[in-house]
Parts: C-alpha cells; sequence; structure tokens
C-alpha cells in the first residue's frame, strides 16, 4: 500500500504544483524583472537597471507609507493578541453561552475588508461630525486610530480561536499541580499557560504581522490614504503609483516598490518566525 502511495503520489500532486507554478512562481519572476525595466505591459519593456530602485528609495511617499505601516502594525499586533487572548482565556471557563460569544466574535472576520471599510467609514464619520471634529477625509488622527479599530473588530475573533486550540491543549495535569503546589491564577498563567501556548502565539503574531503590513482593501475604503496621503500604508502607496500615473516609467517604478514591499514582509516574518519559534515548548 505505501509503495502504490508513493508511486502514485506525484500524480496528485502535479496539479496543484503546476497551479503554484502558474500563478505565484512564473508571475513572481516575471514581476522581478519587470521591476528592472520601463514598460507599459508585458512585451513593451526596456531594461533600465537599478534605476527603478533609486527612485523608490528616494521617493519620500513611499518612505512615509512604511513609517505608517511600521506604526500602524506595532499597535495593531499588540491589540489585537492581547485583547484576542484574553476572550481565550475567558471564553476557556465554564461559562455559560461559549460557543454563542465565540461564534459573535468570529463573524467580523467573515466580512470583505473593502465592506468593512466603508462600514465603519461611515460610523467614525457620523461620530466625529457629532463631536464637532473633521471628518476623516482631512483627520490623520482619526484616520489611524480609525483604521487600528477596524482591524481589531475584525481580526481578533479569528486569533481567538487559534488560543482557544492552543489553551485546551494545555494539559490539566500542569494546571491542578500548580494549584495544589500554591500557585496563584497570575502565576499559572504566565509560568505554564503562555510558555505551552507559544505555537498559538507564533502563528497569531505571524498572521497580524502579515496581514498589518499587507492591509490594503480596509486601508483603501476607510481613508484612501487621506489626508494628503498621511494614512496611506505601503499597499496602497505602490498601488497609487502603478495604476494612478500614466507613463512606462511609473510602472517599472511601482514594480520595483512592490518587490522591495516583498522583501520587507519576508524579513520581518523571518525574524519573528525565528524569534519566537525559540521560545516554543515541546509537549
Amino acid at each position: 500500500m505505501e509503495k502504490a502511495l508513493k508511486r502514485y503520489a506525484p500524480i496528485f500532486i502535479l496539479p496543484t504544483f503546476l497551479a503554484f507554478v502558474i500563478g505565484f512562481i512564473v508571475p513572481f519572476i516575471e514581476g522581478l524583472y519587470l521591476s528592472f525595466c520601463k514598460f507599459t505591459t508585458v512585451d513593451n519593456a526596456t531594461w533600465v537597471g537599478l534605476t527603478n530602485y533609486i527612485a523608490a528609495i528616494k521617493d519620500t511617499s513611499f518612505t512615509d507609507s512604511f513609517k505608517f505601516s511600521v506604526m500602524f502594525s506595532v499597535v495593531s499586533i499588540l491589540t489585537i493578541n492581547v485583547l484576542a487572548f484574553g476572550l481565550a482565556l475567558l471564553l476557556t471557563q465554564n461559562l455559560r453561552g461559549t460557543n454563542i460569544f465565540r461564534t459573535v466574535f468570529f463573524m467580523p472576520n467573515l466580512i470583505g475588508g473593502i465592506v468593512l471599510g466603508y462600514i465603519w467609514q461611515i460610523l467614525i464619520n457620523c461620530v466625529l461630525s457629532l463631536t464637532a471634529q473633521p471628518l476623516l477625509a482631512l483627520n490623520s488622527k482619526a484616520g489611524y486610530w480609525g483604521m487600528i479599530i477596524l482591524m481589531c473588530w475584525q481580526q481578533i475573533g479569528y486569533m481567538m480561536i487559534i488560543y482557544i486550540a492552543g489553551l485546551q491543549n494545555v494539559p490539566d495535569s500542569l494546571i491542578e499541580a500548580a494549584k495544589i503546589d500554591g500557585a496563584t491564577n497570575l502565576q499559572t498563567l504566565i509560568k505554564i499557560k503562555v510558555p505551552m501556548v507559544m505555537s498559538s502565539i507564533t502563528i497569531c503574531v505571524f498572521l497580524t504581522l502579515t496581514n498589518s503590513f499587507k492591509l490594503f482593501d480596509q486601508n483603501l475604503a476607510l481613508t484612501g490614504g487621506d489626508p494628503n496621503h498621511t494614512t496611506e500604508m505601503l499597499a496602497l502607496n505602490i498601488y497609487q503609483t502603478f495604476y494612478a500615473r500614466s507613463g512606462m516609467q511609473w510602472k517599472g517604478y511601482g514594480q520595483a516598490k512592490a518587490v522591495i514591499f516583498c522583501l520587507i514582509v519576508i524579513v520581518i516574518s523571518f525574524a519573528q518566525l525565528r524569534a519566537t519559534r525559540s521560545k516554543e515548548v515541546q509537549q
């Protein structure tokens, strides 16, 4: 049986592998090549070397978007994971209606980012108008915190489910042993539960990190980068460079930004995975 599985496994793997190559590997390599070109279409590209990358690095709007993305990501990662872990702790207690609460908290994750962005844009603008504050289009501070609220509202429920799964896998014998030894609830949390769910923390931090840095649709719908690009994240900046301007130079310029963006996300993600995995406890 095992020999048959090994023999025919490539046949079943081949369709998925071909789809991956056609849908990801080939476009990625082609996009990497085009980042060194001026072009309007794939067949109309002129090699310009590092010109696009030099222009991208010197572009203050791109560096400002990077700084804004970092500030947004740090706050959203901490807020989402702390609140999600807190909810997971509450909903793993013997409380009535925990399944209902889990469903309610998870539901915002099922709504598309564009829809969420426009919903929260209406809500936040209503609150700002009632308090006589400038609307989102003229209020960068409100735009920043509005995006944090939106991201938290959408992501907390999803991360909560992952944390619940991790907490439920903590052996009861360890918790009981800690109680017998006189450990407080806080000591049990810090010394036992957190180390034992470190694998869940790794997953959740990775997801929130990549989702925060790659945020596009919510940013486009909620603020559109207004006022004056002060709430523009990296993905939206690349989109505006590539699609909002005409000319061969802007396509290659936007493609170079996209490659830099990809490398930034990869480096930061691998650094985070290495840092958190080193603290995981083998059960």
